[in-house]
C-alpha cells in the first residue's frame, strides 16, 4: 500500500504541476491578448473572443488531466478498493449536497426576513411624518398665555 501512496502522491504532484503550468499559461496568454489590444493589433471584441477560447481550452485541459489522474488512481486499485473509494466519494458528495442545501436554505430565510422587514417598514403608520392636527380651542389657549419672565442675574454695567 505504501507503493500505492507514493504513486498516488507522485500522480497528484504531477497533476498539480500541470494545473499550475496551465494557470501560468492562461495568465501569460491573457497578458499577450491585453498587449495586442493596446497595440491595436487586436480589437477589443477579438481579444474577448480569443480570451474566451483560451479559457475554454484551459478548462478542457484541466478536466482531461483530472480524469487521467482519476483513471491512474483507480487503475492501481483492486475491485474492492475501487468499491470502497466509490462509496467514500458518494458519501462526500452527499455531505457536500447537504451543505449546499443548508446554505441555500439559510440564504432563502435571510432573504425572506429582509423582505418581511422591508414590508414592515412600508406598512408603518403613515401619519408619523404628518403633523398632528391641533384642536382650535387648545391653540387659542396657547396664544392667550403670557410668557413668564424669569429674572436673570442682574446686569452688570460695563465699565467704559
Amino acid at each position: 500500500m505504501a507503493l500505492f501512496e507514493d504513486l498516488s502522491n507522485g500522480v497528484k504532484k504531477a497533476f498539480l504541476a500541470g494545473v499550475g503550468a496551465v494557470a501560468v499559461g492562461a495568465e501569460k496568454s491573457q497578458e499577450l491578448v491585453d498587449d495586442l489590444i493596446k497595440k491595436g493589433e487586436l480589437t477589443v471584441e477579438q481579444g474577448k473572443a480569443l480570451n474566451e477560447e483560451l479559457t475554454r481550452k484551459v478548462k478542457e485541459t484541466t478536466a482531461e488531466a483530472s480524469e487521467e489522474v482519476l483513471r491512474a488512481r483507480l487503475r492501481g486499485m483492486s475491485s474492492e478498493e475501487r468499491a470502497e473509494w466509490l462509496a467514500r466519494a458518494a458519501r462526500i458528495a452527499e455531505e457536500l449536497d447537504a451543505e449546499e442545501a443548508a446554505a441555500a436554505e439559510a440564504e432563502a430565510e435571510a432573504a425572506a426576513e429582509a423582505e418581511a422587514e422591508a414590508e414592515e417598514a412600508e406598512v408603518e403608520d403613515p401619519t408619523e411624518d404628518e403633523a398632528e392636527p391641533v384642536d382650535e380651542a387648545e391653540a387659542e389657549d396657547v396664544e392667550d398665555v403670557e410668557p413668564e419672565v424669569v429674572a436673570d442675574e442682574p446686569e452688570v454695567a460695563e465699565e467704559a
